[in-house]
């Protein structure tokens, strides 16, 4: 695949550019959303903020989480910051600082999390197409007609056909962006359309780990993304059966 792409004196790094593409439809997605149900846009644009800073911070702790052996070794690692994200952490991070936003400004923060949700599964979509076209995250090693090749990649190995690990997984963004959009107009109760992304997210990444070659971490026999999605899975759960249940009594 290609990662940078030369008009001229300026050149576009399509990883960048796919995750600015991501955040801009995510926030545009979810301020006409919110619009339609009444919902504060300055809040939605300040939580737009919290989950991006939140996000970063979460996805660069995780990989140092991740990689201390390899930190030990070249600590040189912390401060290299050309790669070195991982998204559970960016995740886990930005829902973490939206939700201290929300209590700050005392408002549902349940309800903007199910606002928002459908909205993450889109930039989710665009930002594994940057992760094609720059090669991380790749698949196993493969023999069928599916296969991609890379060349030019500094992540993936060169030359070999591999299983597109990226392709399967913005694919499955897009559809799940699709189910939670269709969900969320039956109008369900009050966290069940967060619950939802949190079961479908969850077992999705959990079964492509079983395709994915890249170094992940592991805990145990699981690569340390999918000891999260276990834990994704069950809070989702949870979630989806108790919350809708508590919010009514608070009611």
């Amino acid at each position: 695949m290609f990662n940078d792409i030369v008009i001229g004196p300026i050149t576009f790094h399509m990883y960048g550019l796919m995750i600015a593409i991501g955040f801009l439809s995510a926030l545009m997605l979810t301020s006409y959303r919110g619009k339609k149900r009444g919902m504060n846009d300055d809040i939605i644009w300040g939580i737009f903020v919290c989950a991006v800073v939140g996000g970063m911070v979460g996805c660069r702790l995780l990989f140092y989480i991740v990689e201390i052996p390899q930190i030990i070794e070249d600590p040189s690692i912390l401060w290299n910051f050309k790669n070195g994200y991982v998204v559970y952490g960016g995740i886990i991070g930005g829902i973490l600082a939206s939700c201290i936003y929300c209590h700050i400004k005392k408002v549902s923060f349940l309800e903007y999390f199910d606002l928002v949700m459908p909205a993450v599964s889109l930039a989710q979509g665009f930002g594994r197409i940057g992760c094609l076209c720059a090669g991380c995250c790749y698949g196993r090693e493969t023999d069928a007609w599916y296969g991609i090749t890379f060349h030019t990649s500094h992540f993936a190995p060169n030359g070999v056909k591999l299983i597109p690990t990226q392709i399967i997984s913005s694919v499955g963004d897009f559809i799940f962006c699709g189910i939670l959009l269709w969900y969320a107009s039956r109008k369900p109760k009050t966290g069940r359309v967060a619950a939802l992304w949190m079961l479908l997210y969850g077992v999705g990444r959990f079964t492509l780990e079983f395709l994915r070659n890249d170094n992940r971490g592991n805990v145990g026999t699981l690569s340390t993304s999918q000891f999260i999605s276990i834990g994704i899975v069950v809070a989702g759960a949870v979630m989806f059966a108790v919350v809708p249940k508590r919010v009514a009594k608070e009611k």
